[in-house]
């Protein structure tokens, strides 16, 4: 019976999470499976993965064959490593102390290099939504300028009115005085030859 390790896909459309099963490569992709040895979740940022390392590394002794998404998630948990190693002990080229000094230190490295991956992006996330935060308030404080511009703008057009206003009503009353003199002139003479015909009747 040809055994694969593969993916079996579960959760929602746009946000699936697998499991890592052992299964007959005839089975379905979500059908009958011989042992579930892990989980890869792609949706967090690095990517969840769960593994049972000597589960995983038995079957590949055995002859289970990876899909390719499983040879890669099994050489990131070190397992094809582990299995090259147990190898090149079966055969005599190292001893199995030299073969586990080797796997330790593999396993300390890579823990390095995750917990500073990690690291690193929340970094990122920290300083990316401190620049969305600045950009917002740079949108802010233009926007609140714009405003202040057109209420300056309205004020002054208000004032410059009011101005052109007040200068028409000082005009028109200062040429209301200017009329009324004449007026006065014009009863004046109006009444002098009154005056001059009464003294002629006498």
């Amino acid at each position: 019976m040809a055994v694969k390790i593969r993916l079996a896909r579960h959760g929602k459309k746009n946000a699936a999470f697998f499991h890592i099963v052992i299964a007959d490569s005839r089975s379905p992709r979500d059908g009958r499976f011989i042992e579930r040895i892990g989980s890869y979740n792609p949706n967090t940022n690095p990517a969840t993965i769960e593994l049972n390392n000597d589960s995983a590394l038995q079957w590949l002794l055995n002859g289970a064959q990876p899909t390719d998404t499983c040879r890669r998630i099994l050489s990131y948990k070190g397992v094809l490593l582990r299995k090259h190693l147990q190898e090149g002990v079966k055969k005599g080229a190292i001893t199995q102390e030299i073969a586990d000094q080797k796997w330790n230190d593999w396993v300390s490295e890579k823990e390095g290099k995750v917990s500073a991956k990690k690291s690193d992006l929340a970094q990122n996330s920290r300083n990316s939504k401190k620049a969305v935060i600045e950009a917002e308030s740079k949108v802010k404080e233009a926007r609140a300028e714009e405003i202040a511009k057109k209420k300056r703008e309205e004020a002054e057009k208000a004032a410059k009115a009011n101005a052109e206003a007040n200068a028409e009503v000082v005009a028109e009353v200062a040429a209301e005085p200017v009329a009324e003199p004449a007026a006065e002139i014009e009863s004046t003479e109006g009444e002098a030859p009154a005056a001059e015909t009464t003294e002629t009747k006498e």
